[in-house]
């Protein structure tokens, strides 16, 4: 089993949602987790999942995003709203909203009361303000719970319209104060609003005076000594955390919103955004730039930049944690149609804690990305007794075809990361056939040269490859005359060992150096060797990406013979082996395909034969 093409270091240990995605960004498969570094490190582990078509996607997919949340109950709603917008082909059960409970406020009846329901048609959102929805909520028995505990403060009447009508005196839920009983008038119509518009604020999220009433009704059943009692409080509190937890992640309208949020370390600021389209998450993303303004300064720069320029839509809302500096201007720039929203409870406000808990993720994994870099290239300087430390480091590959199309790729780290816009690609031109060794000098000598006309040379040299591989690089350098870069090759080195009986095949990194009498076997989990397998491993992926791009520019010999398309070419292709075995064709095996005439098999014989 090859090594997947990401890595669990830089996945946090947090709740959320995951998405694998394949070389050209498509989703393949969309899950939760409520420690997702765990949950992904059984995809790295041969035979760790055992439903059809997920154990693989460890080392299939290109790689990996995480969206952290704030609980299990954020993460399990966003991946459904996920698995609905991507529609993963890995996925195999879509769910619907009805798969989860949610509640519904009918304003049009003239004493609204809340109703379970596991779906609502399409247009009831839409009418002018007759329905409110709230949810979905993953607990049945959390909601109803909760549903009991607002009634205490807020007494909603919760009969259906046939007994409300047919009344003549209150039921026992009125004596229990648990319903203000409109339907015998002992609440008018003015006041049952009010209560409506309580219940409202609870079920969007601000639930304070409830909180606070089942707070006391636990400290007084702990101050009577009633500790059953004041845990059945304790744990109706937590139901209603859990009842209105989640819901930010399902937008329950259809306008065009952006949550942004920022967290900061010393000079570094991470500003993460959550953009929703059509009552779905279109896009998470983080930035991350130094800055040593104020907060607000640094948030109007950020608004500027990414929507100044008019590249990206304009959200007909912006959610922020605080107003930016002069907001107005951002205000005209923007034009009337945008607003610039800072909530204070409520669905809006725990979607934006949550891109604020991305954004706190993202800021986390880089400096340790940042610690791990800089531990590699102290330790890479001790490996190999360096002068001074390796800030830039250059590494080459070599990819060909069966010793055609021979193509070499320069990647360059700079400070232990990836510095793309020193990466080069070169077509070997000066090597006949497959020659690894003389296309590696090749490479090297051109790299060199350049960065010695240029005054950019690297620090260090690392070549894929082994010993030979060396040898010819050093003949480069020698050329050029640029002693002062350092040069290594870094290998794999096969080999067998035995565990409980099994054969297992393992593989050490070796690192060849000049004049060295025998290789340096790495240590597995060195920072030296960790960084010189991302330098190598860049490398390789950047010359595979090349050389594919090139091979879809090679034409065969067939393309141009008049009358011969892309379906001939595969037929005689697919009948004859290679071109080689389609010019040793006869006018008549030719002749004998479904799909080519007489004629046209002797302008094939005519063409290949050059006697057209």
């Amino acid at each position: 089993m090859s090594s997947p093409s990401w890595s669990l270091r830089d996945v946090p240990t947090r709740p959320g949602v995951y998405l694998f995605r394949d070389a050209e960004g498509t989703v393949l498969y969309v899950g939760k987790a409520r420690d997702l570094r765990a949950r992904l490190a059984t995809y790295q582990r041969p035979g760790a999942d055992g439903r059809p078509n997920i154990a693989s996607l460890g080392v299939d997919a290109a790689g990996v995003e995480t969206i952290v949340t704030r609980t299990e109950t954020e993460a399990l709603l966003l991946e459904d709203t996920l698995i609905k917008q991507h529609q993963p082909v890995h996925n195999l059960r879509l769910k619907d909203d009805k798969s989860f409970l949610m509640l519904r406020l009918d304003l049009g009846e003239r004493y609204p009361r809340l109703k379970f329901v596991r779906a609502h048609k399409p247009d009831e959102r839409k009418g002018p303000g007759r329905s409110r929805f709230f949810g979905p909520f993953t607990s049945s028995r959390a909601v109803r719970q909760t549903l009991a505990d607002l009634h205490r403060l807020v007494p909603l009447r919760d009969c259906p319209d046939y007994e409300l009508n047919g009344r003549s005196r209150p039921c026992i839920k009125y004596q229990l104060e648990l319903c203000s009983a409109p339907c015998v008038n002992k609440i008018d119509e003015q006041q049952y609003g009010e209560l409506v518009t309580k219940a409202i604020g609870i079920l969007s999220g601000d639930t304070g005076e409830l909180e606070r009433d089942l707070e006391q009704r636990m400290q007084r059943a702990s101050e009577q000594l009633e500790y059953e009692r004041a845990a059945h409080w304790r744990d109706r509190m937590g139901a209603l955390r859990r009842t209105i937890e989640g819901q930010g992640v399902r937008p329950r309208d259809q306008v065009p919103r952006d949550f942004i949020a920022f967290a900061r370390t010393a000079g570094q600021t991470a500003v993460h955004r959550l953009a929703f389209r059509e009552g779905r998450m279109a896009e998470s993303r983080s930035h991350l730039f130094r800055s040593v303004l104020p907060d607000d300064e640094m948030l109007h720069q950020v608004l500027t930049a990414l929507y100044g320029d008019k590249r990206r839509a304009l959200p007909k809302e912006i959610v922020l944690a605080m107003q930016p500096a002069e907001a107005e201007l951002l205000s005209e720039v923007f034009g009337s149609q945008v607003r610039l929203t800072v909530p204070r409870a409520g669905d809006k406000l725990r979607t934006l804690d949550m891109a604020g808990e991305n954004a706190r993720s993202s800021l986390e994994r880089h400096d340790a990305t940042a610690k791990r870099e800089q531990e590699g290239l102290d330790d890479l300087v001790r490996l190999l007794d360096l002068e001074q430390e390796a800030e830039v480091i250059d590494c080459f590959d070599i990819s060909n075809l069966q010793g055609t199309h021979v193509v070499a790729s320069r990647v360059r780290f700079r400070r232990g990361h990836p510095d793309r816009a020193g990466y080069r690609r070169f077509k070997i031109r000066g090597v006949d056939g497959q020659d690894d060794f003389a296309s590696m000098r090749e490479a090297v000598l051109r790299s060199l040269r350049r960065g010695l006309r240029e005054d950019d040379l690297p620090d260090l040299v690392v070549i894929d490859g082994g010993l030979g591989q060396l040898e010819k690089a050093l003949e480069a350098r020698a050329e050029v005359g640029a002693f002062r870069v350092g040069v290594v090759s870094l290998a794999k080195a096969r080999s067998e060992r035995h565990v409980k009986g099994r054969v297992k095949e393992a593989s050490e990194e070796r690192l060849f150096l000049p004049g060295a009498a025998a290789p340096l076997e790495l240590v597995k989990g060195s920072p030296a060797r960790h960084l010189l397998e991302r330098v190598r491993d860049e490398a390789h992926r950047f010359a595979i990406t090349y050389h594919r791009k090139e091979r879809g520019r090679i034409k065969s010999g067939l393309d141009s013979i008049p009358g011969v398309g892309e379906a001939r070419r595969k037929l005689l292709l697919r009948t004859f082996g290679s071109l080689q075995g389609v010019r040793g064709a006869s006018v008549e095996e030719l002749a004998a395909l479904d799909g080519i005439s007489a004629s046209l098999a002797r302008g094939i014989v005519d063409h290949l034969a050059g006697r057209d």
